[in-house]
This record gives structure tokens, sequence and C-alpha cells, in this order.
């Protein structure tokens, strides 16, 4: 299962003036992190730069979150309040011996909801053992270090429960990228502590990657390709610019989907237009980010679509316009060999035109070329679909 990663990027008073504070995060709203971390006062002003969740630190504990809500607007009020700066988290105040004790945790265990998230600075043992403890009661765990170090963080990943979500601190992209990937489940979140515009904009870029999943594409050896009638026909047009080696899963039957590409290629008729695939008929399914389905006739603007390459390498996409038209279509059918030994026929409706490319085991073939024995790239997954969700229950799809 692909988990959901996110990018914080700290700017409260302890990296610089306001106006450093706003350009970090001005960079970061341009990057597109999910996060802004600051510090309390600076709220509204996050609020008048962009549209991102912020979280602030409280570093006073008998602040009233009401109270703060009432005096300043609902617009200065964080997404998620954040204690351990001036605390015991980042070691301001030194840690009890008995956390029991301790104003941070009792902070988050109080159920007002005037904290939702510690900060901790692992300078030990001991203060590993603290955050741990205050994942028992924090929805985030946001960790840090002078020297940045991996064991303290598998230490975490591998105790704290599913309920907090581990933001690990990092200062270069490569970091953010060993924190997402450790112990193979990874932090959910990285803590960016940078001014560099082109190191938070690669460490969104890491998110990226680590929330992308890669699919097991095989070959299915074509039995049949036959003219049919006129149909209509779907255009998927993006708005993001595909590579030559990429396109979108389409298929008749939601278990196998051919892998049709984008037009990125030049020919005598017409200029590329790789923001698009010409997907096939109304009826056919597209796969989704989410792993689902849905009809080509049901994408409308603002959706999303999955985009992969001949690698299944998997990227999301958002649906600018979809063009329907009636064309003059191919039936492509073809034959895959399933996990236990059988042979499953699939197939799909694509248009007759020499720019409507699929990918084969020879390269990118155009679908007025392919004949029998051509093996095209495909998904393929032995299961039922309803509403375009996976069900385990026996579907004849023919």
């Amino acid at each position: 299962m692909t988990r959901t990663r996110s990018v914080w990027i700290r700017a409260d008073g302890d990296v610089g003036d306001w106006d450093a504070r706003r350009e970090r995060i001005t960079a970061g709203l341009e990057a597109g992190v999910d996060w802004v971390l600051v510090d309390e006062r600076d709220v509204a002003k996050v609020r008048e730069l962009g549209d991102v969740n912020v979280a602030a630190f409280r570093s006073d504990a008998d602040v009233d979150v009401i109270g703060d809500a009432e005096s300043d607007g609902d617009e200065a009020v964080a997404d998620a309040y954040i204690v351990g700066k001036d605390g015991e988290g980042d070691g301001t105040v030194d840690l009890p011996s008995d956390f029991s004790g301790s104003a941070d945790l009792s902070t988050l265990r109080r159920g007002d909801n005037r904290a939702q998230g510690a900060f901790v600075r692992i300078f030990d043992e001991d203060y590993e053992a603290f955050a741990e403890a205050a994942a028992r009661d924090a929805e985030f765990l946001v960790v840090a270090s002078e020297n940045w170090e991996i064991i303290p963080l598998e230490n975490l990943i591998a105790r704290i429960g599913d309920d907090t979500t581990l933001v690990a601190g990092a200062t270069t992209a490569e970091e953010a990228r060993t924190a997402f990937e450790t112990l193979e489940l990874g932090a959910e979140g990285v803590l960016l502590d940078t001014d560099d515009p082109d190191e938070i904009r690669k460490t969104v870029e890491v998110r990226d990657e680590a929330d992308r999943e890669t699919l097991d594409l095989t070959t299915a050896t074509v039995t049949a390709i036959e003219r049919t009638g006129s149909a209509d026909r779907v255009c998927v047009d993006t708005g993001t610019m595909m590579d030559h080696d990429e396109g979108m899963l389409v298929g008749s039957m939601s278990r196998g989907l051919f892998f049709v590409h984008a037009e990125t290629a030049d020919s005598p008729y017409v200029a590329s237009r790789p923001f698009r695939v010409n997907a096939g008929a109304v009826h056919a399914y597209v796969r989704t980010p989410d792993g689902g389905t849905k009809y080509l006739s049901e994408l409308r603007s603002g959706d999303e679509v999955q985009v992969l390459d001949t690698d299944g390498k998997t990227r999301e996409a958002v649906v600018g316009r979809v063009k329907i038209e009636k064309r003059p279509m191919f039936r492509v059918q073809a034959e895959v060999e399933t996990d236990d030994g059988e042979v499953d026929r699939i197939e799909t409706l694509i248009q007759n035109a020499e720019t409507v490319k699929v990918a084969t085991a020879d390269g990118r073939k155009a679908v007025t070329d392919l004949g029998e024995g051509d093996e095209v790239l495909v998904y393929y997954e032995d299961v039922a679909r309803h509403f375009g969700e996976a069900v385990e229950e026996s579907i004849i799809e023919q």
C-alpha cells in the first residue's frame, strides 16, 4: 500500500527575522509543501501568504486555544499546535526524572485540545525515550537532532503506533529521502530546515516519488485486431506534459488494461500533443492514482488520472479537458498468462489512427501497424471491480 508523505517547512523565529521567514514560507508554498511550522504569533501572517496547513509552536502551556480563536479570529488559529520549543522537548528545560511530571506531556494529555503534537530534539537515549512517551498522546511527533542520525529514527519508526504521524527533521532532500525510506516504512513526514528554494523543491519531488506506486507490467499477445464501426472516442487532455515513454492504462476489461502512449511524437499530419492520451471509447476504464478505475465517459476537468512510464513508475495528472468525438475504431484482443498458468483474454476499443500508439515488446507502435502475434504492454490483476473498486467476486466480462 502506498503511504501518503508530507513535507513541513520550518519557519519559526529561530530561523531568522520575519523577512527571512516569509521568503522561506513563500518558497515552500511555490514548491508545494504540505505544512508550515511557525511560532504562534505568525499564524495569521502565514494564512495571508497562501493556502497551506499551519502548525504553531506553543511555548506557553497556559494559553487557551479557544481564547486565541476569539481574540484573533478563525484565520489566526493553527491547524495543529506543537509543544516542546523552549521547553523540555528542545532541552531548554531539563527532562524530569519521572516523565509523569513533564509539563510538555501534561499539555498533550489534556482533553481540551490544547496541543496536538510534540517537538523533541534527540540528544541521547533519554530524549529518545521522551519522544516515544510523547507519541502515545500526540497526533504529530516532530523529531530533530544536531547531528542527523538514522538510528533514533529507526527506533521510533519501529516503536510508535500508526495513530501518530512521525515527522523527521532534515536539512537536505537526500536526508528527506533517507527518512522516507528508513526501515522500508519510513517517516510519514519531514521537517525541512533550509532557505534554499532548490532544496525545498527537490524535497517535494522526493515526497512525490515516495508517494507513487510502481506497477508490475506484463505483456499480452495480440490474437485479433479488427475494424469496427465508429464509436464515441475519448481524448484525455491533462494539465501535465508527459514524456516520450509515458501514457495511461485503459481497457474494456478492468482486470486487463492496455498501455496507451501519450501523443508525444510528431507526425506528418499533426503536431505532438504531449499533454494528451487518445484513450479509447467512452465505455473503457482508465486507472486512477488511488488504484481504482473510472469510465472514460465519467472523467471531468479537475479529476485525477494515473500516468505511468513503460517501467511501471506512476504519477498523477489533473484532467484539464475531455474531448469526446465519433471516430472509427479498432477492437484489439490479446491473451495474457495468469499467475496460475491459465490464459485469459482481454480487449479494448481504440481509435483507428496512426497517431495512436501502444507500447509493445519492440517499442511504441501505431495501432494501425499492430498485428496478431505482437506483444503489447498491459497491467493485469485478476480481480473484479464494482464502481471502480476491487472486489472479491466473480464477474464475467466478454
